[in-house]
């Protein structure tokens, strides 16, 4: 019988085991991994009406019964039943009509309805304010449609389970791009939402170069004016510094690698984590392999020998292939999102369990060989992707729009792999979600199991010897291990997100980023004291590593969190700080090496490492922070529990999460 932890069977209970008409549990672990593997192998029999799917069948029940891969949350609620999608990511088109509008409202309630979460590009609507020629009215523009879009996505529960998720993006080009990075500036007022800026390459040159840029109206594409650079990333930059919003999107380096834009054009929106760019009415299936399950324990120095490659790259291979069969199992919530699904055949296939890995090989996440190792399985794993990917189009075709692709060998999905947060799977798993560092060593668990509180520690910490009682607290409480008197090695080896720089942060998403033909959806963690020169260091950071997107959160910036602002009289003290020039001491000026600032001291600061501005310098302005006294949130569990992780807020103890995705 699987045995999940207390904390997983909690949240299987609420997300995923079935239920009966009176609301009782009839499903365990086995059952749920049974329901799934049975209903996704069963579909392939389209392929050959003689197969006999009974060792596909037992193969996936495997992976998932041992803990190596699991499907992505919708998967898990609705394979095998027959009801809802199995698809946990869409993008959907914003046609500039009234029905165009209407249209995506509708199709977004739908979607959310059986689970799936939205990403929208708000880019192809007339700004505000333009005159709409068929009415003689005047366009609403797209911050409207926006919160439009919110509302309807408010009045959704996703199967009664969980509230939908979104993603809106806008191009740097467009006319309202200002009011679009502002437009999350008050709290509340645009819900389930997560906003990113679609940035291009000559924007980031402009920014680079202290140049302006055009903006071109979506309808006729003439140039309309030109804004400064630097300054509108001033903008972007302080609203992330703020309360984490905007993001940034990297929409050209996202298209370097569209195989099919010489049929279905750019990609300009991703899916609510921003880690899948996806085409107007296309879905994506993902799921994950649990990395920390493929740990070979010996005495051995070298890192690779403490990896099962040859068990690794057999999960790979089937859990490409449970992807696959997804995409033919599904139930699609419109005709013209199964059209575009079937004719790319897209699957994300991520990690989760990674910081957990290198805890048990003893290597610290902030170093050289743990981007190293991250890099190399996330190579490994794309050869593998690839490899089946070929082998199903031999067996099954390829996908429909192949011919027109860039591949030139035969191919069965035109994407393979991405990496999600998976907050809400990774605790089912019972391991370190995504690719992020372990978020704390232990903390206190409130309204589990009928109301029981209890202390939960990291699995591998609480088996170290050196272990006390009043280390336990220590940590419990928020506490460091830089507090308290340890091996060395102990404080590099469990580091925590908030103990990692934000420059080490970038260095690991762009290390599997390297090896990965979507996106990585990771979370830039910076503290509460960091200013806004870190995030624009990060962001920077971010495009010069070849990342194709970014998110940065610094701690405490929300209402919605463990920790709230007391009061909003306090907030202009600190949102004026964004008139700071990050810029005139930080970048060279025409070629040349950048003075020092005045308050410059090598001594505190490094230099700026990415490849594009070594002869810049990293700095930070001090920005006092007023007295801001600190309230629990009215949720079920107290600090730290609620995190953010990869844009999403999440809860460690009952597994809510903001985007309930993976």
């Amino acid at each position: 019988m699987i045995q999940l932890s207390p904390q997983a069977e909690v949240v299987a209970k609420k997300r995923y085991y079935l239920k009966n008409t009176l609301g009782e549990t009839i499903e365990n672990a086995e059952g749920m991994f049974k329901r799934v593997a049975k209903g996704v192998a069963s579909i392939e029999t389209l392929y050959n009406g003689q197969a006999d799917t009974t060792y596909s069948e037992k193969q996936f029940y495997r992976i998932m019964a041992e803990n190596k891969f699991l499907p992505n949350s919708p998967t898990l609620m609705n394979a095998g039943t027959d009801q809802g999608t199995l698809s946990a990511c869409f993008v959907l088109p914003v046609k500039d009509s009234m029905e165009g509008i209407m249209k995506a409202a509708t199709d977004s309630a739908m979607v959310q309805k059986f689970g799936g979460g939205t990403g929208f590009a708000l880019s192809e609507l007339r700004p505000k304010g333009d005159m709409i020629r068929t009415t003689h009215g005047i366009a609403c523009g797209p911050i409207e449609v926006l919160k439009t879009l919110s509302r309807v996505s408010s009045m959704i529960t996703q199967g009664g389970k969980r509230d939908g998720a979104n993603m809106a993006v806008m191009d740097i080009h467009h006319p309202d791009i200002l009011e679009f990075i502002e437009c999350k500036q008050i709290e509340g007022e645009i819900h389930n939402f997560n906003i990113s800026v679609g940035v291009t390459n000559d924007f980031m040159a402009a920014v680079k170069a202290g140049t302006h840029y055009n903006l071109i109206h979506p309808k006729d594409k003439n140039i309309v004016g030109e804004l400064d650079a630097r300054e509108v990333f001033r903008k972007i930059v302080h609203g992330a510094w703020r309360n984490g919003e905007p993001g940034m999107v990297f929409l050209d380096r996202i298209n370097e690698d569209n195989s099919v834009q010489a049929e279905h054009g750019r990609m300009i929106a991703t899916n609510p984590c921003g880690e899948q760019p996806l085409l107007p009415n296309e879905s994506c299936n993902l799921g994950s392999i649990n990395l920390s399950e493929f740990f070979n324990d010996n005495d051995s120095e070298n890192w690779e020998d403490k990896f099962n490659w040859s068990d690794f790259a057999k999960t790979v291979h089937l859990s490409i292939r449970f992807l696959d069969d997804v995409v033919d199992a599904n139930k699609y919530a419109t005709k013209a999102i199964e059209t575009m699904t079937k004719a790319t055949r897209k699957v994300g296939l991520g990690i989760m369990g990674f910081a957990d890995l290198l805890i048990q090989m003893k290597v610290a996440y902030n170093s050289e060989e743990g981007r190293e190792i991250g890099s190399k399985i996330m190579k490994v794993m794309k050869e593998e992707a690839d490899l089946e990917s070929t082998k199903l189009a031999e067996d099954r075709g390829n996908f429909p729009s192949w011919e027109h692709s860039t591949f030139k060998k035969p191919m069965r999905n035109a994407c393979r792999l991405t990496v999600a947060p998976t907050g809400t799977i990774s605790m089912l798993a019972n391991t370190s979600s995504g690719i992020e560092p372990t978020f704390a060593l232990a903390w206190k668990k409130q309204n589990v199991l009928e109301g029981e509180s209890f202390y939960y520690t990291n699995k591998y910490f609480e088996k170290e010897s050196f272990i006390t009682d009043e280390m336990l607290e220590h940590v419990s409480a928020g506490g460091s291990l830089n507090d308290i008197k340890v091996d060395g090695w102990v404080k590099e080896v469990y580091v925590t997100s908030a103990e990692i720089a934000g420059d080490d942060h970038v260095l690991m998403q762009a290390a599997f980023q390297e090896h990965c033909d979507s996106g990585i959806s990771k979370t830039i963690n910076l503290p509460n004291e960091a200013t806004e020169e870190d995030v624009a260091t990060a962001y920077l950071g971010a495009y010069d590593s070849g990342c194709k997107g970014i998110t940065v959160y610094r701690s405490g910036s929300r209402d919605k969190e463990v920790l709230v602002r007391e009061s909003k009289d306090k907030i202009p003290a600190l949102t004026d700080k964004y008139q700071l020039d990050l810029f005139d001491d930080y970048l060279p000026k025409d070629g040349q090496r950048a003075e020092k600032p005045p308050m410059w001291n090598p001594n505190d600061y490094e230099p700026y490492q990415f490849q594009t501005l070594t002869d810049g310098y990293k700095y930070s302005t001090a920005v006092a922070e007023p007295e801001i006294r600190a309230v629990k949130r009215d949720l079920c569990c107290e600090s730290p529990m609620l995190v953010e992780e990869s844009g999403c807020t999440s809860c460690k103890s009952c597994g809510w999460s903001k985007c309930h995705i993976a």
